[in-house]
């Protein structure tokens, strides 16, 4: 089952930093058609996130990280052991623009969710967008928006949800090496402005290794917790740092079994 670590009953408050916890967990899905076979996705899997952390999940494609972050979101039930997570919110690959909207209409969307009118939803997100380095593109279509502008601009949206727990799944995949990179950055500076707790899918060694405290590898499907890396180096980190460089070197040896 899926639970909430908190206490108290009731929405977090907008801001909070959330908890996650998985103590043998286990998804298996049942058969599709007359003659389909039940796929298992997911074995067994205990791994957790302290308040503020950000946990990579690093695996094969198709092991199954995509399904745990869904489990933490509630959008899945495990079939076996127990998920406990705070509030969580889904960043998914594709930003999802919605693309009669606005830069800052997307961004507010969140807010709108949340009940907010749009004149007051839009003023909310406003101030962000400077921040966000997105200052002047208010207005503009996602059409008009780069690549990491409109990752930022996702980002916004989930980061406006105020869920504790911020769950990404390889946000920055579809994005060149470059873009790539200064998004790493970006993430890591804003995330040190703005806390939550983070798990972080990603297909990319050398992303876990520079903005993870603790980097999950799995097995191929079902997914299974072949080792859990502390990533414990100061921030922040460059990918050709020594100690990072090694780091990566440990993730992929675990990776390679």
């Amino acid at each position: 089952m899926t639970t909430s670590l908190e206490a108290p009953p009731g929405a977090p408050e907008r801001g909070a930093i959330g908890a996650v916890r998985l103590d043998a967990a286990s998804l298996t899905y049942p058969p599709r058609g007359r003659r389909g076979l039940a796929v298992e996705a997911v074995a067994d899997v205990t791994f957790s996130a302290a308040p503020g952390e950000v946990v990579a999940l690093v695996g094969p494609s198709g092991c199954g990280k995509s399904t745990l972050l869904e489990l933490v979101c509630g959008l899945r039930l495990p079939t076996g052991g127990a998920v406990a997570a705070d509030p969580a919110v889904l960043m998914p690959q594709r930003d999802l623009l919605l693309p009669w909207l606005d830069a800052l209409g997307n961004a507010a969307l969140a807010l709108r969710l949340h009940g907010d009118g749009r004149d007051s939803a839009r003023a909310a997100a406003a101030p962000l967008f400077e921040r966000f380095g997105l200052a002047g593109f208010e207005t503009a279509r996602p059409a008009e928006l780069s690549g990491g502008m409109r990752q930022r601009v996702a980002f916004l949206r989930t980061l406006l949800s105020g869920k504790p727990v911020l769950c990404l799944d390889e946000p920055f995949a579809a994005l060149d090496a470059i873009t790539r990179d200064e998004m790493r950055r970006w993430l890591a500076d804003t995330l040190a402005q703005e806390p939550r707790t983070v798990l972080l899918v990603t297909h990319d060694v050398e992303e876990a290794a520079v903005l993870a405290d603790r980097i999950v590898v799995l097995t191929p499907r079902p997914a299974r917790v072949a080792a859990v890396i502390e990533a414990a180096l100061p921030r922040p980190r460059e990918a050709t740092q020594a100690d990072v460089v090694a780091l990566r070197r440990r993730v992929t040896d675990a990776l390679r079994g």
